[in-house]
């Protein structure tokens, strides 16, 4: 996935009421009216939250008369995940990998108590 589109994903995503209108317009499409009844806020910030997701493809917009109508992108939200299942998968590995380090770390330290102990024993 191009950089570019990842920060604009990351940055609909990194609201609540961004997430909250993705989640409700995945289950059918809505009017921004009737989003913006949803919200302790105006119209017209629930107007800019709804143009962020759009530039971001997390939503569609249809105007029908003089209503504009918005239905969330599943296939987009997918795409989320995979980026999301990816940076996991790569953090697990470097997970393990500190975990690896971690043991020879504690492998070399008994190896190096059993050797002082050994020399103490002799002395």
């Amino acid at each position: 996935m191009e950089e570019e589109r990842t920060d604009l994903l990351f940055h609909a995503l990194s609201d609540a009421t961004r997430r909250d209108i993705v989640r409700v317009t995945l289950h059918g499409e809505h009017s921004v009216s009737d989003l913006a009844r949803r919200y302790p806020m105006s119209f017209a910030a629930v107007q800019k939250h709804v143009a962020v997701l759009e530039r971001a493809d997390l939503i569609t917009k249809r105007q029908r008369g003089r209503e504009r109508f918005v239905r969330g992108r599943i296939d987009v939200v997918r795409e989320v995940n995979l980026l999301l299942d990816e940076l996991e998968t790569i953090w697990r590995g470097r997970m393990e990998r500190f975990g690896d380090v971690l043991a020879e770390s504690d492998e070399t330290q008994q190896q190096a108590d059993q050797q002082a102990d050994q020399q103490g024993d002799q002395t």
